[in-house]
């Protein structure tokens, strides 16, 4: 697949990221104000993100930040492709499961 083709695929998964970022985000300030949400990161630095903060939108900030590097310079393509689809599939499973779990 042509790197076109590999940017716009990720483009469209960002997009669903981000829309799924802010459903989960209304759930966690709702949930926060039960007194339920008592954690600062969702992910550790551990996990490849720079970014550390209790809402998903940082997150889905931080890929796309990335994600317009790549797409303006082509030769970071190839080395950050992997950690960046790494990142990008952990934050949408993590975002489907808490979804599915505060059903």
């Amino acid at each position: 697949m042509p790197h076109t083709q590999v940017i716009e695929q990720l483009k469209a998964s960002l997009q669903t990221a981000y829309r799924q970022a802010i459903d989960a985000d209304t759930r966690l300030d709702g949930l926060k104000k039960a007194g339920h949400v008592k954690f600062n990161t969702i992910f550790t630095k551990d996990e490849g993100f720079s970014t550390s903060s209790n809402r998903f939108q940082p997150y889905v900030t931080e890929l796309a930040a990335e994600m317009d590097a790549m797409s303006h310079e082509p030769e970071t393509m190839a080395t950050g492709l992997e950690s960046y689809v790494r990142k990008l599939g952990l934050l949408l499973q993590t975002m489907q499961t808490f979804k599915a779990n505060t059903k």
